[in-house]
């Protein structure tokens, strides 16, 4: 067995070139794609090429909405007006991210929940200038 628990020995073949009973995997060279083994075994495989590349005032907007997501409590310590601009915001990214823009409904929805926010006791301080570059950003889509 070597360290990391693995024989070093060749498993025997099945007359299909499966392996036999005793398991094992062989992968000489992999690009894309998922494997799972084992009887539980699951793969998952997830396209991260996203969607067309967002525009100058989507990408200030995204870099806008990765501060403020960075400037929030611990999803443990969260506050619901945290937890709601949260879920708004990373709704926003990913519809960024996926289609390279964003809806004027979905703007709209966001800048008001930014808003609430910004009137809340769960406002941080270190947070309220990530939140007025959200605004901003968001404004000058919407014009």
């Amino acid at each position: 067995m070597s360290e990391n628990g693995f024989s070093s020995q060749p498993s025997r073949s099945t007359a299909d070139g499966g392996a036999a009973a005793q398991g094992g995997v062989s992968i000489g060279r992999m690009s894309g794609g998922s494997i799972a083994t084992g009887s539980h075994g699951r793969a998952v495989s997830v396209n991260t090429t996203g969607g067309p590349a967002p525009d100058a005032r989507h990408r200030e907007l995204l870099a806008a909405v990765g501060e403020l997501l960075a400037e929030l409590p611990g999803a443990d310590v969260r506050e619901a007006e945290d937890c709601a601009l949260h879920d708004e915001l990373v709704g926003l990214e990913a519809e960024i991210t996926r289609t390279g823009t964003a809806d004027s409904g979905r703007l709209t929805q966001v800048l008001g929940t930014v808003r609430r926010w910004l009137g809340s006791q769960a406002a941080a301080v270190g947070a309220v200038a990530s939140a007025t570059a959200v605004v901003q950003a968001i404004a000058q889509l919407l014009t």
